[in-house]
């Protein structure tokens, strides 16, 4: 709001513009009675301030811009001009039809306003500019004793005074809310009864929740049936509609009393239905967005297709169902509710039937052209296409609320979590194919099954995570004299990683084949990487084992990997290895070998960081706890071994694995 002080010569001016809403009569009556107290013209206060009302009322309910207020007084009296900035004559915004009859009663709805400025004011007319167009009055300060102008009224009629009309006008709602509504319409009923001698009156609305015309303010008796009413309509936009009932005759004042208050009650009904609507906007925003972020917490297809009812169910339907699209293109149930448990049984039986009226016919539908398409009785609602990337996935269902259809903003809103969930559901998808390619390529690095040798237990454990391949691999390859047992962890993850692991495994298998002496196999594996590892490195535990007697002789290379621990049958363990170079850092790298005499019933564990690095926060897994988990396993069978020892890394936290275990034992069963 902008406010100009100019100061002529015995003269006071000022303008002001202010916005299109309902506070605006209020702003300029106040402008209005401060340049009256300024200028001591109080003679004037009760006709000035009753046609400020009229006119900035008018001009907000039926301009809908700003609106520019110039108010100018001097010793001889008043001059307000309202000027608003909607296109059209000011007959068309104004006055509407053109007003050929002289009493009140009798005049055009929208032409009252102007009729009470030509009775009150002194003079008055009209103004055009380029940038808008507007009424102003002038009223006289008269000097001895005042005759206030009256209205022309039927004979027998007593017309209201300017005080009562002023009172009638400035009456005012105070706060938002639908108490203080109700409280303003009724004073507004009250004063009206007052003036019009109305034994009573009554507002109804209906806001277009299914509720149908409710009562929102009551004066005295209700009309009767069989009297003579007056019934205004509200001037609201859907889905508001109502009422003004007044229990009085047609005569008079009456009805073009009654019409004001009308308008005057029709602007703060529409401010009403703008802030409920702009609040019911607010919270399905906010429920869109809990939708999303529930539905991207989970990456599992049969999860998210089960969450989506849920988040539908009861906020915008009785019941909601999720159908997919199999291979062929054929609509495939993935997952029902209702907001009344006992009857899911029964929903599930109608959204398996078929036929042109069924439920699944109206489905295939609205898969078939991507848009939405309504259902009718017994079960009806509304059925939304599933869309994700250009590719139909399937559609969403949704029943009718147990009291009233669903409306636009809810069949807006089903639409949008159509497109989340169709999102959802896609992304689960992918994240669920890239998981089953990851394992796949990650079970081509790993032996299908290790070796039956009697005497000698082999077994392993081996957990993945997230959907990409891991580095972490084992093996278990036959030797001239003996078995080569292989662990080993390739530097990242994904593709890359998984490359390099294959080039490994491949590299040691061929040269074992060979012949080739352990030393000999762990320098070339290096030199291969050196200059086709694409900067990846590798740690590795490769031991031969051969039988002597019953025992089992360990000849054991570590490069750059974790000391196996030695489990003895009595119980013991330590750590044993020495440390080399890892592969595929340096051109050279140096290998000391340990040997280790497994006795029968001794086991050697072998495994990879995935195990000692799992965190519990910020605490580890470690060697340590590793070693303590092993002692108590002595003396059971490789396969019991491993499985235990897996068990214990992945319950040491309830977090997901954040790299690959790798577990293999080696145990003496002679």
């Amino acid at each position: 709001m902008s406010v100009e002080v100019g100061q002529t010569t015995g003269a006071l001016v000022r303008r002001v513009r202010l916005p299109n809403d309902r506070r605006t009569p209020a702003a300029a009556r106040a402008l209005v009675r401060s340049v009256l107290a300024e200028t001591g013209l109080d003679a004037l206060v009760n006709e000035a301030l009753l046609l400020t009302t009229e006119l900035s009322t008018n001009a907000v309910v039926h301009a809908g811009t700003e609106l520019d207020i110039e108010v100018a007084a001097d010793s001889s009296g008043l001059t307000v001009t309202v000027t608003d900035f909607a296109p059209g004559p000011v007959e068309e915004l104004a006055v509407g039809p053109r007003n050929d009859k002289s009493e009140i009663g009798e005049v055009a709805e929208r032409g009252r306003g102007l009729l009470l400025v030509d009775h009150f004011a002194s003079r008055w007319g009209t103004v055009h500019e380029g940038t808008g167009k507007g009424v102003w009055f002038r009223l006289e300060n008269r000097t001895g004793p005042e005759t206030a102008p009256r209205l022309p009224v039927a004979e027998g009629d007593a017309a209201p005074s300017v005080g009562e009309l002023t009172a009638l006008l400035q009456t005012d709602l105070e706060r938002p809310g639908e108490e203080a509504l109700t409280e303003f319409a009724t004073e507004l009923l009250v004063r009206l009864a007052r003036l019009t001698g109305a034994s009573g009156g009554v507002v109804r609305l209906d806001r277009g929740d299914s509720g149908g015309l409710q009562l929102l303010a009551r004066h005295g008796r209700a009309p009767r049936d069989d009297a003579d009413t007056i019934r205004v309509p509200l001037s609201v936009q859907r889905p508001y509609a109502g009422e003004l009932e007044l229990d009085a005759s047609p005569d008079g004042y009456a009805l073009p009393l009654a019409t004001i208050v009308a308008e005057r009650l029709s602007l703060h009904l529409e401010n009403d239905r703008l802030r409920r609507t702009d609040l019911r906007r607010q919270t399905w925003l906010t429920f869109l967005a809990e939708a999303s972020e529930l539905l991207a917490q989970s990456l599992d297809v049969n999860l998210t297709m089960a969450l989506i009812p849920q988040l539908v169910v009861p906020r915008l339907g009785q019941w909601c169902a999720v159908h997919t699209t199999d291979a062929w293109g054929r609509l495939q149930l993935a997952a029902a509710t209702h907001a009344d448990e006992a009857t899911v049984a029964q929903l599930y039986a109608t959204l398996s039937e078929t036929g042109p009226d069924s439920i699944l016919a109206r489905l295939e539908e609205a898969s078939r052209l991507g848009q939405q398409v309504m259902f009718g009785s017994p079960s009806e609602g509304v059925a939304v296409p599933l869309v994700a990337r250009g590719q139909r996935l399937g559609t969403l269902a949704v029943g009718r609320h147990l009291r009233h259809r669903h409306d636009v903003d809810e069949v807006a809103v089903l639409e949008d979590v159509a497109r989340r969930a169709a999102l959802a559901i896609d992304n689960a998808r992918i994240h669920d194919e890239r998981r089953k390619v990851a394992r796949t390529l990650q079970a081509s690095l790993l032996p299908p099954a290790l070796p039956h040798v009697e005497g000698v237990g082999f077994a392993a454990e081996y957990v993945p995570t997230g959907s990409e391949v891991g580095g972490d691999f084992y093996d278990v390859v036959p030797s001239n004299d003996g078995w080569i047992v292989v662990v080993g962890d390739v530097s990242g993850k994904g593709v890359q990683a998984a490359t390099v692991t294959g080039l490994v495994r491949d590299v040691i298998r061929i040269l074992v084949d060979d012949g080739k002496p352990m030393t000999e196999v762990l320098h070339r594996v290096n030199r291969t990487l050196v200059h086709r590892g694409g900067g990846r490195y590798c740690t590795l535990a490769m031991a031969s084992v051969q039988r002597r007697g019953d025992d089992l002789a360990v000849c054991l290379h570590l490069a750059g990997h974790d000391r196996a621990v030695l489990v003895r049958a009595d119980g013991g363990t330590s750590f044993v290895g020495e440390g080399g170079t890892a592969l595929g850092l340096l051109e050279s790298i140096t290998s000391p070998d340990a040997e280790v005499i497994l006795h029968p019933g001794d086991s050697l564990v072998f495994y990879t960081d995935g195990v000692t690095e799992r965190r519990r926060g910020r605490e580890l897994f470690g060697t340590a706890r590793l070693r303590e988990a092993a002692k108590p396993l002595a003396g059971y069978p490789a396969d019991v071994m491993a499985a235990r020892l897996r068990s214990t890394t992945i319950n040491f936290s309830v977090e997901e694995p954040r790299d690959d275990i790798a577990i293999l034992v080696l145990r003496n069963d002679a």
